[in-house]
């Protein structure tokens, strides 16, 4: 049985998504220019063998970018999913993990952007409610400028289940509430862990509190209310990272 396909547009969405072997691409709509780029970042490995390639101008991509109002930059492929990963599966024999739980995130910059710091900081994966996930929304693959294709991305049917389930197999479960009187620097940040960030209206639901162990802040400025979502998630994974390092 195919899978549904859809499109994404970006040069490091595209790029990406060809370099990934996992990842199916099923038609490439490129300009000249583009084409040059392709190879010129990628001399050793020919990233458009056998792939089915539709040269376009700049205006005649536009059509696949009209409605968002984002820059294509030459680049648009049509491709399928990945194949979902198991949550219960991936954690089996395995420790000091470290995810992200989104609760409530909807904004596909933002996921793209959370997505982007991940990748970029080594975190494990990122736990997401199924229909709260943007999964083709060209918007979030170029937010997360190709980094989606180097991350796990757990969809899940419920969120609190999800988090009973790893305090039930030794995940800690840390809450980012910036109503928590202790500073999440504060914590060693060992063992398996959680990090979960609510949304930007009204932060992590209610009964969503009572799955987590922890509730902790960022410190900012009193004279700012708060930060976006997406830095907070960046600020957090950098200081975890630079944890493991030393």
């Amino acid at each position: 049985m195919s899978k549904s396909s859809f499109f994404i547009i970006g040069k490091h969405a595209v790029i990406e998504a060809l370099k990934n072997p996992n990842r199916k691409v099923l038609r490439l709509f490129l300009t000249e220019e583009s084409k040059k780029t392709i190879h010129r970042v990628s001399p050793r490995i020919n990233l458009l063998k056998n792939q089915k390639i539709f040269f376009k101008t700049k205006k005649e991509l536009d059509k696949y970018t009209r409605n968002e109002g984002i820059q294509h930059q030459g680049f648009v492929a049509e491709i399928e999913q990945l194949e979902k990963i198991e949550l219960k599966d991936y954690i089996k024999d395995k420790t000091n993990l470290t995810f992200a739980c989104l609760d409530e995130i909807t904004d596909p910059r933002n996921i793209g952007s959370i997505i982007r710091s991940a990748a970029s900081f080594k975190v494990d994966g990122i736990i997401i409610k199924e229909r709260s996930f943007p999964s083709e929304s060209k918007l979030m693959y170029k937010s997360a400028s190709g980094t989606i294709e180097n991350i796990n991305i757990f969809e899940v049917p419920n969120i609190n289940t999800t988090l009973k389930y790893l305090r039930e197999n030794n995940f800690w479960i840390y809450g980012f509430d910036s109503n928590s009187q202790k500073d999440f620097t504060e914590i060693e940040w060992t063992g398996n862990k959680i990090l979960l960030f609510g949304s930007e209206g009204y932060g992590i639901k209610v009964h969503t509190k009572k799955y987590t162990d922890f509730l902790v802040k960022i410190k900012i400025d009193k004279n700012v209310e708060s930060l976006n979502v997406s830095n907070s998630a960046a600020i957090v994974f950098h200081h975890i990272n630079s944890k493991k390092i030393t």
